[in-house]
């Protein structure tokens, strides 16, 4: 039998054209992008190309594009400048963003006053809540995330922007699970931070962005030299920008077919999952709404529950119990206890990729069947 793979909320493989891509790179630019002499050029030319195609596949500038490391520095840089830079006073978060956010939010605790929306019991955001907190809360940061990375919900980035503008507060967020799955016209929505990781849509680790809106000024978070147009310090990993670039145009261009195809398989596992399965429970929205490639579903502990991943992934099936982010903390869901699930329960996440079958879905349900029921 051969391995199954789905858990590509946590990271997805890298497309071929895109080790491709990389590869010339590595080979044949290997100037540093700050030098003024051909080699440094040459490199130069390959990371602003890839910011203008950045830039145009998600139609901003390519002076509001800031390369990184990947998500999680994006976000942390974003945090520190808006409660450093532009004196943030409140933060209007919730508790189910991912840990990068909350923790990044915790360091200035002292600093801000941290603010959480409230959502219902399938995870999305009340918006007359947010309002609420917005009237009371002046010089506001919102922190919301576009898709939940453990029950995928959707957030309507278009509609919480517009509540920030009438309450006049700046808008961030989170659209690493987004960003390559959606066409996202970042310049459509009153947006002002957004952040992206490569290895979310089938490129390299250690590659992503940070989104600053056009007349937002704040310092960097690593200091040294005045790269990323004095944004971020230290020698740019070409080939990773490339790499992302070249992901990211795939994924827009397939775009259509990939939603209709891992939608398909997402509808599909729910329905057999109901079928074989009379006392499992989908937690969030993930039947109604939410992420079209991610299902989070859990059934009854018991010995044979207990064990249910770690006997999966002998069967050469890879999934997750939720953020990969929590993974060895050997504790209960923080997502599914905001939610108020019951966290007795175990819980799968499945999340698809263009890559994946019907026919894997079929072997899953089979294998999990057995182990559950044997």
């Amino acid at each position: 039998m051969k391995n199954i793979y789905f858990d590509n909320a946590a990271t997805t493989s890298v497309e071929p054209l895109v080790v491709e891509t990389m590869t010339e790179v590595l080979k044949d630019v290997f100037g540093n992008p700050s030098s003024i002499h051909l080699f440094g050029r040459q490199a130069k030319v390959v990371v602003e190309n890839a910011r203008k195609k950045i830039a145009n596949l998600i139609n901003v500038t390519p002076s509001e594009i800031f390369f990184t490391s990947g998500g999680t520095e994006a976000i942390n840089t974003a945090i520190n400048g808006c409660v450093k830079d532009l004196k943030i006073e409140n933060v209007i978060t919730a508790e189910i963003e991912h840990p990068a956010v909350l923790n990044s939010l915790k360091k200035f605790s002292t600093q801000i006053k941290l603010n959480f929306v409230k959502f219902d019991n399938k995870g999305n955001v009340d918006f007359h809540s947010l309002e609420e907190l917005l009237k009371i809360n002046k010089n506001a940061l919102v922190v919301l995330m576009h898709a939940n990375n453990e029950i995928g919900n959707l957030l309507s980035i278009k509609e919480t922007g517009e509540i920030c503008e009438k309450y006049n507060a700046l808008f961030f967020s989170d659209t690493v699970q987004t960003t390559g799955k959606y066409k996202i016209d970042f310049s459509n929505l009153n947006l002002h931070f957004a952040v992206c990781s490569a290895h979310k849509f089938h490129g390299p680790k250690g590659a992503g962005f940070l989104y600053v809106k056009n007349g937002i000024k704040i310092n960097p978070l690593i200091f040294g030299g005045n790269q990323e147009m004095n944004m971020r310090a230290g020698t740019e990993n070409i080939a990773g920008i490339a790499g992302m670039a070249k992901a990211l145009e795939i994924a827009s261009d397939g775009n259509e077919k990939n939603m209709l195809h891992i939608k398909s398989l997402k509808e599909y596992l729910i329905q057999q999952l109901k079928i074989n399965f009379k006392n499992i429970i989908f937690n969030g929205d993930c039947e109604e709404r939410g992420l079209y490639n991610l299902v989070n579903f859990s059934f009854p502990k018991t010995e044979k529950t207990e064990v249910l991943i770690y006997n999966l992934d002998i069967a050469g099936i890879a999934v997750s119990g939720g953020s990969a982010c929590a993974s060895g903390a050997n504790k209960p869901s923080r997502v599914l206890k905001a939610l108020n699930c019951d966290i007795e329960r175990t819980a799968i996440r499945v999340s698809f990729s263009k890559y994946n079958t019907k026919d894997e879905i079929d072997l899953f349900v089979e294998k999990l069947i057995k182990l559950i029921n044997a």
